[in-house]
């Protein structure tokens, strides 16, 4: 990932390769945001921002020759939009301006950025944004020319270009204990985060049940107070984990139940967080249309969200006890496939009609839920790409979130703080009988109308009056347009910073 440091350097001093400056947009056209800069090329800048294409403007990037007043290469003007009353900006519109700008560096050895970065939540945003737009997925490039020999090609040139390999933050608070401590949390959630995009990025044919178990326990491997424990196809069959069992037996690759389990010492509470692991959906019997399906990879997203939170919070020392249920299945049509009319049973006794083979997230998801409330956790939160309904109620860049009140009102003042987009959504008891069944406890589908929150009332079948919240997150978990603010094309990570929060609250709240 790349290097970070606090710098106090003057931005007119910094011999980097590109020095990235903020822009606002003004009523009276384009302001440049720098107390540091001289009064002359803040004057200078501002007077050629039209004829320059710069507008100020939210996600807008410029890059012009820095000239003879300053020492780096580049000048690099990154849009804010419009300040907000009192003359700040929200640390969001900080974090998404850093990352903007870092996507544009890419293939840059060096790089400083001058945004505002005065006290900590400016710092943690500043870092933060710029960490998650330095990011690429090049696993599987090869040489940007024929490689002329394999010793060439085994050097692993890519098409697409390395991320900027250093960056100095520029800020008064450099050597301040308090934000030398943001910005290495910032370090931490970004790894976080990166490390999701990279499981959702992964080709399937990499990753499925068994290697994303894998890669759990290499995850974990070293991070201190974490175990990770996997239960195979059979141990899930002889155990009663009859929605894993089901949804997998279509897939020669069987599925996982991986339990990645922080524990601290004396922890001030316990928190369990269940992902949906569906790392290929092709829908089953109940098949998908082909245009699109290769979206489907990202079908596992939650589980990576669960797995980078787990890790983080425990790299960060959280006082908080986490444990992580993957469940992870492969979705196919094979012979042995489960069809719809199957009636299936999910551990711990309830069971299930399957009315749609493409509707089985919320059925491994079932089983993974009813572990941790056994397990003994104070609340239960689960994320998984459910429902295609999410999309259609809330877009591709807000998720959803709906359960116990508390709980929910929990999750979106964490969503909040950390700048991702949640929306709270109800479970409402009139449409239980949308997912009555004929001839089993319940069906795992039900009418095209309020399909994310009939999802929801199936998921909720399972936990009881336990404190509990589902986060879809459908949408945002996979960028198949084009790059925003600090979010690249594929994989988001979305998700990670929301459970990240929500522990941090815990923890304070606990005490």
């Amino acid at each position: 990932m790349t290097d970070v440091t606090l710098s106090s350097k003057n931005p007119t001093a910094v011999k980097a390769e590109a020095l990235v400056v903020a822009t606002a947009q003004t009523s009276d056209g384009v302001a440049v945001v720098s107390d540091q800069l001289p009064t002359d090329l803040l004057t200078q800048l501002e007077s050629l921002a039209p004829q320059l294409g710069v507008t100020g403007a939210r996600d807008e990037v410029r890059k012009i020759p820095a000239g003879p007043q300053l020492a780096a290469e580049v000048l690099v003007l990154t849009g804010l939009g419009e300040r907000a009353e009192d003359g700040t900006f929200a640390t969001e519109t900080l974090r998404r301006a850093a990352g903007a700008a870092t996507r544009e560096l890419a293939g840059l050895k060096s790089a400083a950025i001058a945004l505002p970065a005065s006290d900590d939540d400016e710092i943690t945003a500043v870092t933060e944004g710029a960490l998650l737009g330095a990011y690429a997925f090049n696993r599987y490039r090869t040489g940007k020319d024929s490689a002329k020999d394999t010793k060439d090609a085994a050097k692993g040139a890519k098409n697409g270009k390395d991320p900027v390999a250093a960056i100095e933050i520029l800020t008064p608070l450099h050597k301040n204990a308090k934000a030398k401590v943001a910005a290495e949390r910032a370090q931490v959630v970004a790894a976080a985060v990166h490390a999701a995009r990279d499981l959702v990025n992964t080709a399937p044919n990499d990753l499925y049940p068994a290697t994303f178990a894998d890669a759990a326990k290499a995850a974990a491997k070293d991070v201190r107070h974490v175990k990770v424990t996997v239960l195979d196809d059979k141990q899930l069959a002889s155990g009663g984990y009859g929605g894993l069992t089901a949804v997998g037996q279509g897939s020669s690759r069987g599925p996982r139940l991986v339990k990645v389990a922080y524990t601290p010492a004396k922890p001030a509470a316990k928190v369990a967080l269940v992902g949906k692991g569906i790392t290929f959906d092709s829908g089953g019997i109940s098949i998908k249309p082909a245009a699109g399906m290769e979206a489907m990879k990202s079908d596992m997203a939650g589980a990576a969200a669960v797995l980078s939170t787990v890790v983080a919070a425990a790299k960060l020392n959280l006082p908080v006890a986490v444990t992580g249920y993957l469940c992870l299945a492969e979705n196919m049509p094979g012979g042995n496939a489960q069809r719809p009319a199957d009636v299936i049973t999910i551990y711990g006794g309830k069971t299930v009609e399957v009315l749609n083979t493409d509707a089985e997230g919320r059925i491994v998801m079932a089983d993974g839920l009813v572990s941790a409330v056994e397990d003994g956790h104070d609340v239960v939160l689960d994320i998984a790409t459910l429902t295609g309904a999410q999309m259609v109620a809330l877009g591709n860049r807000t998720s959803a979130v709906m359960g116990t009140d508390d709980v929910r009102d929990e999750v979106k003042a964490a969503a909040d703080a950390s700048g991702e987009l949640f929306w709270p959504m109800p479970l409402p008891e009139e449409l239980k009988s949308n997912i009555k069944s004929k001839v089993a406890d319940v069906a795992n589908s039900g009418p095209r109308w309020g399909g994310m929150l009939n999802a929801g009332l199936f998921l909720q079948t399972f936990v009881g009056d336990h404190p509990w919240a589902h986060l879809d997150i459908a949408g945002p978990a996979f960028n198949d347009g084009g790059s925003h603010g600090y979010t690249s094309g594929g994989g988001t990570g979305v998700g990670v910073r929301t459970l990240l929060a929500f522990l941090e609250a815990r923890a304070t709240t606990a005490k």
